[in-house]
C-alpha cells in the first residue's frame, strides 16, 4: 500500500536507524571531528604563512578533508540502510574520487554566488534603500537555495550525481513538497544552529551537537528517500527504510 511522504515518518525511521547503529555512526563522527580539528591545529601552527597562496592551500586541504568525511558519513548512512536486505564490504563507505569533486564544486558554485551578492551589497551602499531591498531579497533567495538544494549532498553519495545533475535532481524532488522540505529544514536548523549558538554560552552545548549532528544527517539521508518513492507511487515500507 502506497504511503505519502511524511516528516513524522521520516523521524521515527531515522531514530530507528540511529539507534541500532550508535556505536558505528557516534565513532566514525568522533574520529573524523578529532582528526579535523587536530589537522586544522597542526596547519594552522605548522604551515600559516603571510603568502596569500600558501594559505589558501591549505585552507583547500582541509576543505578536502572535511568534504571527504561529510560524504563518508552519508555513504555509511546509506550503506546501513541498505545492509539489512543486502550483504556490504567496508569498502563501500569509502566515497569515490568523482564524488568529492561533485560536492566540492557545488560549494564551489555557492562561494561564488554569496562573494559576488557580497560585492553587489556593497556596491549598492550610495543608493541606501536600493541596499536594503538587495539585502531583503538575498535572504529570500538563499532560503530559496538551501531548500531546493536540500538533497544535492544526498544525490551525490547515493547516485554518483554531477555536480549539477544533482542540484537538478535536488531541485526536482523538492518541488510541490514546500511545506514538507521547509519542516525539515526547520529541524535541522533547531539541532544544529540554535545549539552551535548556544555553545557559546553553555559548555555542554558541543557534546549535544555529537550527537545531533549524524541524526540530522541520518534524516536527511531517509527523507530523501521516501520522497524519491513518494514520486515514484510506490510501496513505502518501514522496514526497508522508504
Amino acid at each position: 500500500m502506497y504511503h505519502p511522504f511524511t516528516i513524522a515518518s521520516s523521524l521515527n525511521t531515522a531514530w530507528g536507524i540511529f539507534k541500532r547503529n550508535f556505536v558505528t555512526i557516534i565513532v566514525y563522527s568522533v574520529v573524523t571531528t578529532f582528526i579535523v580539528g587536530i589537522l586544522t591545529i597542526i596547519f594552522g601552527v605548522f604551515f600559516t604563512s603571510q603568502n596569500f597562496y600558501a594559505d589558501m592551500f591549505v585552507s583547500l586541504l582541509i576543505i578536502v578533508f572535511q568534504s571527504y568525511t561529510t560524504l563518508g558519513l552519508y555513504k555509511l548512512i546509506f550503506t546501513l540502510i541498505d545492509s539489512e536486505f543486502y550483504e556490504f564490504h567496508i569498502s563501500q563507505i569509502f566515497p569515490r574520487f568523482t564524488m568529492l569533486v561533485s560536492y566540492i564544486v557545488v560549494w564551489l558554485i555557492f562561494a561564488f554566488l554569496v562573494v559576488n551578492y557580497n560585492y553587489l551589497i556593497k556596491a549598492l551602499a550610495p543608493f541606501g534603500i536600493l541596499q536594503e531591498v538587495a539585502e531583503f531579497m538575498g535572504v529570500v533567495v538563499v532560503l530559496y537555495l538551501m531548500l531546493r538544494s536540500m538533497f544535492f549532498l544526498s544525490f551525490i553519495a547515493d547516485e554518483d550525481s554531477g555536480p549539477l545533475e544533482s542540484l537538478k535532481q535536488s531541485f526536482v524532488l523538492t518541488k510541490g513538497n514546500f511545506v514538507n522540505v521547509l519542516l525539515i529544514l526547520g529541524i535541522v536548523l533547531l539541532l544544529i544552529a540554535v545549539p552551535a549558538i548556544l555553545s557559546q554560552y553553555f559548555i555542554l552545548a558541543p557534546v549535544f551537537i555529537i550527537f545531533s549532528y549524524p541524526f540530522v544527517n541520518i534524516f536527511l539521508a531517509v527523507a530523501y528517500r521516501k520522497l524519491i518513492y513518494s514520486h515514484k507511487d510506490v510501496d513505502d515500507l518501514d522496514s526497508e527504510t522508504v
